[in-house]
């Protein structure tokens, strides 16, 4: 399957009709991925803003897993709020410590939690 990588907007998305997304099903995953790269209002992203929403998926996907909110995520794994949520938004990357942190408290929060209670 094709991948489609497209710049989002914070504009109200367009409302298709029946029969555009009946058209839009038909398409191969070849031919979604030439419409969308043809778009002049869709570039497609470079390979750093590419980088930057992974390791915001990533970041996101930690803090789920705890199921604790932005200011309680950062204060119980000692992360600055601020820089936390700059890495959710996508505004900055963090970095290759940082995200293996994440993994780790992402899969193993009793550990990190026991690590930092000494």
């Amino acid at each position: 399957m094709a991948v489609v990588k497209a710049r989002l907007s914070r504009s109200e998305p367009p409302r298709l009709s029946k029969d555009t997304k009946a058209r839009i099903d038909r398409l191969s995953d070849e031919e979604l991925t030439q419409a969308a790269l043809s778009d002049p209002n869709n570039p497609p992203l470079s390979k750093r803003e590419l980088a930057r929403l992974r390791a915001a998926r990533a970041v996101k996907r930690a803090r789920a897993a705890t199921g604790l909110s932005q200011s309680a995520f950062a204060k119980r794994f000692r992360i600055n709020a601020a820089r936390l949520r700059d890495w959710e938004q996508g505004r900055t990357t963090p970095d290759s410590a940082a995200l293996a942190y994440l993994a780790v408290i992402e899969q193993e929060q009793a550990a990190v939690e026991r690590a930092l209670t000494d």
